[in-house]
């Protein structure tokens, strides 16, 4: 059971591993674009290049036909990851070994739908993915095998993203051998350790140049790609794909010290070097191409 790209790895490895899998659940196909074609998820497209049956119910919750269609494949487990809906008690109880959970933090650190980008955001070191047993709470069930990653200074949540989908494979193959010979040790959370990770959204995307610069930095790396930091300039949005915190002088958060790079003052004296953005409806580009065409003198304060 999963949805988006994060969960493709995990059934690419589930398939290769050679394990039989009998139905995929996913979420429903969405309309994408400016013309709103419907887009298939990722592991919709996945299951069917390997011929595997796909059900996509659009809820789970007192749903008599999704519980008897689950119900018929007989499976030993099923596996969630990233599927986007909280299974209901009648379906966690199903399969023989239980419902496994791949989930993207070291619980119980950053429960809930976005713990890639909020552990870049608040300039977390260090990650990782965990395999849990699921019960009828938010990311609280039992664990069964941590995989940690380093988080290194530059990495956006992008970048993230991608090593971390990886490691939820290897860890959740490693689980299911352990669970097949019996030698899984689940270990329950520690709820006074657990931190939550909210889903985001467009309203986290403002840069407050009053915040020092390396808070700045990490927001604008986990927000990319999506949904991506901005400022103001003139009144049209400049989203910020990349930067770099540096020391300064005193100046006001805001004020743009420097054009060569394009540097913007911070809080507690610090500044941010603009490297990559991009102006509503013009293309990415290093700052300095940007300047060429949109010149900003010294001394103006963004946002305006």
């Amino acid at each position: 059971m999963g949805t988006p790209e994060f969960a493709v790895s995990c059934l690419n490895r589930v398939i290769n591993d050679g394990h039989d899998v009998v139905l995929v659940v996913t979420q429903a196909d969405k309309p994408k674009g400016r013309g709103l074609t419907l887009a298939l998820p990722p592991v919709k497209v996945c299951a069917l290049t390997h011929g595997i049956e796909v059900y996509q119910p659009l809820k789970l919750k007192n749903n008599k036909e999704a519980w008897e269609i689950i119900n018929k494949c007989q499976a030993d487990a099923i596996v969630v990851v990233a599927y986007g809906q909280i299974l209901p008690p009648e379906i966690l109880e199903l399969p023989k070994y239980g419902c496994i959970n791949v989930h993207a933090s070291l619980l119980p650190k950053y429960r809930g739908a976005a713990p890639i980008q909020w552990a870049v955001i608040n300039g977390e070191e260090q990650t990782g993915v965990t395999t849990m047993l699921m019960d009828k709470g938010l990311d609280t069930g039992d664990m069964l095998l941590k995989r940690s990653v380093e988080i290194m200074p530059d990495m956006t949540a992008g970048e993230l993203h991608d090593l971390l989908a990886q490691e939820g494979a290897a860890a959740l193959s490693d689980t299911l051998e352990l669970m097949k010979s019996g030698r899984l040790n689940p270990i329950k959370q520690d709820n006074s350790l657990s931190s939550y990770a909210p889903i985001l959204t467009r309203d986290l995307s403002p840069i407050d140049f009053n915040k020092p610069a390396i808070s700045v930095h990490n927001l604008i790396r986990g927000l990319n790609p999506w949904p991506s930091a901005y400022t103001k300039v003139g009144g049209k949005t400049l989203k910020v794909h990349s930067a770099c915190p540096i020391n300064q002088d005193r100046a006001s958060p805001g004020t743009v010290i420097s054009t060569s790079p394009l540097t913007i003052a911070c809080g507690d004296n610090t500044a941010i070097e603009l490297i990559e953005v991009q102006l509503e409806g013009a293309k990415r580009m290093a700052s300095d191409v940007y300047l060429r065409g949109h010149p900003l003198e010294i001394g103006r304060v963004l946002p305006d």
